[in-house]
């Protein structure tokens, strides 16, 4: 444990001193603010007109500027966008060693190995979820000043679950990521990895067999594929997590026995 703890604040001590870290937060703020923007388009019937495959798809998911519409364009972006940027960030956590020539300097320290991917991990869970946490507060900020109708506190305990549990299947997609950065020894792997996965995710989706492909599950259960989502079974969410835990244990055993050489 007190290994862990040691690799742990050495993660997060990187993670303190690295400007990409509020880069992610500002990219991952554009869901809220389009999320605002799309609620502006939506109340006016004119510019709802005008705005073309917007106006299809708010009439197909009954979009209505409200609390209610507004939170699941959030809890829908997650499922997509969260793929993108929490890959982003697996990708330069578990690949920064490689590409700073670090990766040697960490097997020197009086740490198990596997317990230094393990506080890798650890690092991408909080950043993740930091990052999930933000967009709602940003969401009830910019909510609060458009003066959105429709407030419940009952809606937050409906769609905030709903929020997490997606959150958690797209976090849980970030170990194949990792695997895919020790492998490749940098980040231009795990990117590509991520970049193919989700661009599979939406085809593999339009056939109407997404809930059998892991990285199309988040994007279903969200609700951003309309009734394609009601196809999810006990079986989409155990592929996920068998994806999860095959990933996890294949990133801990590639780098406690692989020859890290470079």
């Amino acid at each position: 444990m007190r290994s862990l703890i040691f690799a742990l604040k050495a993660e997060l001590l990187k993670l303190k001193r690295a400007k990409i870290v509020w880069i992610t937060f500002l990219a991952f703020a554009l869901a809220p603010i389009m999320g605002g923007v799309f609620m502006l388009i939506v109340s006016d019937p004119e510019a709802l007109e005008k705005a073309g495959a917007f106006s299809a798809k708010a009439q197909m998911l009954e979009f209505k500027a409200d609390w209610y519409s507004y939170l699941n364009i959030l809890v829908q972006a997650m499922g997509i966008g969260g793929l993108i940027l929490f890959g982003f960030a697996c990708s330069w956590i578990f690949g920064r060693e490689y590409s700073d020539d670090t990766a040697k300097d960490l097997l020197a320290l009086p740490v198990k190995r596997f317990q230094i991917i393990n506080a890798k991990f650890i690092v991408y869970l909080i950043w993740s979820f930091a990052l999930a946490v933000s967009n709602v507060l940003i969401a009830l900020v910019i909510g609060s000043i458009m003066n959105i109708s429709g407030f419940d506190p009952d809606l937050l305990f409906e769609l905030i679950p709903k929020y997490l549990h997606t959150t958690l299947l797209t976090v849980a997609l970030g170990t194949p990521v990792a695997l895919a950065a020790v492998w490749g020894r940098g980040y231009l792997a795990p990117l590509g990895f991520v970049i193919m996965a989700v661009i599979f995710a939406q085809i593999v989706a339009a056939t109407g067999n997404g809930h059998y492909f892991p990285w199309a599950v988040p994007a279903l259960y969200g609700g951003s594929a309309g009734e394609y989502g009601e196809m999810l079974n006990v079986w989409s969410f155990a592929i996920l997590v068998v994806v999860s835990l095959a990933g996890y244990v294949t990133t801990i055993l590639y780098w406690k026995f692989a020859d890290q050489k470079n």
